[in-house]
C-alpha cells in the first residue's frame, strides 16, 4: 500500500509541479521513449543475469507489495511455539518431538500458530536443526556453525534481487540519455522544418533523459531499498530461532531459551518481557 501511495505522491508531485509551471503535459507523454528505455532496461537484465536469477528476481517483486510479514504478533507466535516445543523437550525428552518434527503440517504443536506454520521457510529451517537435536550428534557449537552457514547463505541469495534491481535502476539514466541521443539526431536531421516544429522535437528529445532519471531514482531504485529491507526482515526470524535453539543446547530452561530469542528482535517488533511471558504461558 505504501508503493502506491509513494508512487502516486511521486508522480503528483513531478508531474503536477510542471503542469503549475505552466506546462504542458501531453508533451511529457513519449511512448517511443518510453519503450526504447524500458526495453534496453529489459535487455540489459536478461543478458546480465542467469535463468536462476532471472527467476528469483521476478519472484521477489511481488514481495515489495505486502512487505515480509513479520510483525510482533507474529514474532509472539513463533516464540510461543519455541517454548512449547522446548517445555515439551524438557518434560517428555527429546524423542517426544521426533512426530512434530517429521510431520510439521500434521503436529498439534504447529497447529496452534498459523502464522509461523504457513511460512515454509521457518518451519523448514526450525525443524530442521531440531532434528539434530534428536538425533544428538551434533554439539552446539557444530549446530551453530551450521546455522551460521546457512542464514548467510540465504542472506547472499535473497540480496542477488536487490542488487539486480539496483543495478538497473542505475542504468536507466543512461538509457534515458541514450533515447535523448536519439532524439536528437532526429532533430538534426530535421533542421530545415520551422523553428516551431524544431523546438517540439526537441522538447520530445529532452524527455528521454527526465523519464531515464524519474524511472530510476522514483520507481525502480526505491524497489531495491525494499526488497533489502525486506530480506532483513528475514534474516532476523532466522537468527531469532537460532538463538532460541541454542540456548536451549547450552541447558537453559524454555522461558529463559524464548527470553534469548526475544533479545535479537528489532525494537519495532519486539514483544515486552511481560508481554512475552503472559502470551507464552497463559491460555492462547
Amino acid at each position: 500500500m505504501l508503493l502506491i501511495v509513494g508512487y502516486i505522491i511521486i508522480c503528483a508531485s513531478v508531474f503536477g509541479g510542471f503542469a503549475a509551471g505552466g506546462g504542458h503535459l501531453g508533451a511529457l507523454m513519449q511512448p517511443l521513449e518510453l519503450l526504447m528505455i524500458g526495453g534496453a532496461a529489459a535487455g540489459a537484465f536478461l543478458v546480465g543475469n542467469g535463468g536462476n536469477a532471472i527467476k528469483g528476481t521476478l519472484g521477489a517483486l511481488p514481495t515489495v507489495m505486502k512487505g515480509g510479514g513479520y510483525t510482533k504478533p507474529m514474532y509472539m507466535e513463533l516464540l510461543a511455539l519455541m517454548y512449547d516445543i522446548l517445555a515439551k523437550v524438557r518434560k517428555e525428552g527429546l524423542m517426544s518431538i521426533e512426530n512434530d518434527v517429521e510431520n510439521p503440517h500434521d503436529s498439534p504443536l504447529f497447529s496452534k500458530y498459523p502464522n509461523v506454520s504457513k511460512d515454509h521457510h521457518i518451519v523448514e529451517f526450525m525443524t530442521d536443526y531440531l532434528r539434530l537435536m534428536v538425533g544428538g550428534n551434533l554439539n552446539a557449537l557444530e549446530i551453530e556453525n551450521l546455522m551460521d552457514l546457512e542464514i548467510e547463505t540465504h542472506h547472499q541469495e535473497g540480496h542477488l534481487p536487490a542488487t539486480i534491481i539496483a543495478s538497473v535502476g542505475d542504468a536507466m539514466p543512461a538509457f534515458g540519455i541514450v533515447a535523448a541521443v536519439m532524439g536528437v539526431v532526429h532533430t538534426m536531421e530535421s533542421v530545415g522544418i520551422p523553428p516551431a516544429e524544431l523546438g517540439i522535437l526537441i522538447a520530445h528529445a529532452l524527455v528521454g533523459t527526465f523519464l531515464g532519471i524519474l524511472l530510476s531514482y522514483g520507481f525502480v531504485g526505491p524497489l531495491a531499498s525494499k526488497l533489502t529491507q525486506n530480506l532483513e526482515a528475514s534474516t532476523k526470524v532466522f537468527q531469532c530461532v537460532k538463538t532460541t535453539l541454542l540456548a536451549s543446547l547450552n541447558g537453559y530452561a524454555p522461558a529463559v531459551s524464548v527470553e534469548f530469542g526475544r533479545k535479537v528482535l528489532y525494537s519495532t517488533e519486539r514483544p515486552t518481557f511481560a508481554e512475552l511471558e503472559e502470551h507464552v504461558k497463559g491460555p492462547r
